[in-house]
């Protein structure tokens, strides 16, 4: 699971898969990452001379963007102007030997530069195009520029997000882009798992405001067959209570959940209103739900008596459902994502061992590793041409073009 030691690895299972990312910020790089981090071999291309924003996205350390080191990794760079009659050629000739293509150009802009599905099929009929739009390839908002923020308001997260009597509320971080990359590698892996059946290629159409919508539960259906419009309810619950945050003794946070009627029981007992369990409400979900401003009180004040270890070890011991609210100083320190490998260290030659989160998740037999972080802009353009077939006086015309 680790990047530091590499040498006794089975063959990852994607080796052999080769990727060209095309797209930014962040649904399709972020895939395409993915991809990288079971064994892809992913080529990512960048404007000569607009990198991909999120190099410059966020904090920095001595110029080089932190952001990128994640979003880039297991990834090798080459500048390539897709506009230009150069690089219009030169990525039909890594086309013609990729496996998947992964794009987020607004729709129409590889058919105006003549690098549409048409002509990349031509080249390479087992190819998987997977494009990535805020809105999809076709409908009445498919031209509008499309961000994961959009897609987070449109799919009625916002609108059940926040406390009742505040705003929608919007996640500080990209959720809908997060969510739309993992659907996307999904896609992907579905689209090549076909492939070995009809022996062709394919699109995948990927819209960042469809796997938003997928995940936030049955909504269109309760509102289909029961006109029901779910609320905002801050951190409680409308399908079982006590579910919320409680503030500790020592001024910390920790969660509770009671999904289960059983969990829900023990914590009651735990905090020492056992009584309450006797109501004929207390027997369902829902039911808790409608009582649980009195709920959180019994829960809520038997927290704030407690420190937050205090209180992990009272819930641990009455095997009921908590957990600490972390900030990342927590997450880094915490034995089981420790113990996991959750956050790992990555050697790099710019800013040296730095920590990041680690592959998606774990395979018994040929796991994924981090082989390097986010490598500079362009900084495998010669290599990659040249192993295309490109001599140097030919790589030395596509930089008199300014097409690399």
């Amino acid at each position: 699971m680790t990047a530091a030691d590499p040498s006794a690895a089975p063959a990852p299972p994607l080796r052999g898969l080769r990727v060209l990312d095309l797209a930014t910020l962040f649904a399709g790089p972020l895939a395409a990452m993915m991809l990288g981090d079971f064994g892809a071999e992913v080529v990512k291309i960048e404007h000569p001379r607009r990198p991909d924003p999120s190099r410059g996205h966020g904090p920095a350390k001595d110029g080089v963007g932190l952001w990128w080191k994640v979003l880039g990794r297991n990834k090798r760079t080459m500048t390539l102007d897709l506009s230009a009659p150069g690089g219009r050629d030169t990525l039909l000739r890594l086309a013609a030997d990729a496996d998947v293509i992964v794009e987020n150009f607004r729709p129409g802009t590889l058919e105006r530069w003549d690098l549409g599905w048409d002509e990349l099929s031509a080249v390479n009929p087992r190819l998987v195009l997977a494009r990535v739009t805020g809105f999809g390839q076709f409908g009445p908002y498919a031209h509008r520029p499309g961000f994961g923020t959009l897609a987070e308001a449109m799919s009625g997260f916002a609108a059940i997000t926040g406390e009742p009597d505040g705003p929608p509320t919007l996640p500080p971080f990209g959720l809908a882009d997060s969510i739309a990359a993992l659907a996307t590698a999904y896609a992907v892996m579905t689209a090549l798992t076909a492939r070995n059946t009809t022996g062709r290629g394919q699109v995948v159409d990927m819209a960042i405001i469809e796997p938003m919508l997928s995940v936030i539960g049955p909504h269109p259906l309760w509102y289909d067959q029961l006109g029901y419009v779910q609320p905002r309810t801050g951190n409680r619950s409308r399908n079982n209570a006590p579910r919320n945050t409680y503030r500790t003794s020592d001024g910390s946070w920790v969660a509770v959940s009671t999904s289960a009627q059983s969990i829900a029981e023990r914590v009651l007992r735990l905090v020492g209103r056992p009584e309450l369990i006797d109501e004929p409400w207390f027997a369902d979900g829902t039911g808790r739900a409608a009582h649980a401003e009195l709920l959180d009180e019994a829960v809520g004040s038997w927290i704030a008596r407690h420190t937050r270890e205090e209180a992990l070890a009272a819930f641990e011991k009455a095997e009921a459902a908590i957990a600490p609210v972390y900030d990342v100083r927590d997450v880094l320190a915490d034995p089981q994502f420790q113990a996991l490998d959750t956050v790992t260290e990555v050697p790099d030659p710019e800013l040296g061992p730095i920590r990041m989160q680690n592959v998606l998740f774990r395979l018994s037999e040929t796991p994924g590793r981090i082989r390097w972080a986010g490598r500079p802009h362009g900084a495998d353009t010669t290599e990659l041409l040249t192993e295309l077939g490109l001599t140097g006086a030919e790589i030395a015309a596509l930089r008199e073009e300014g097409a690399v």
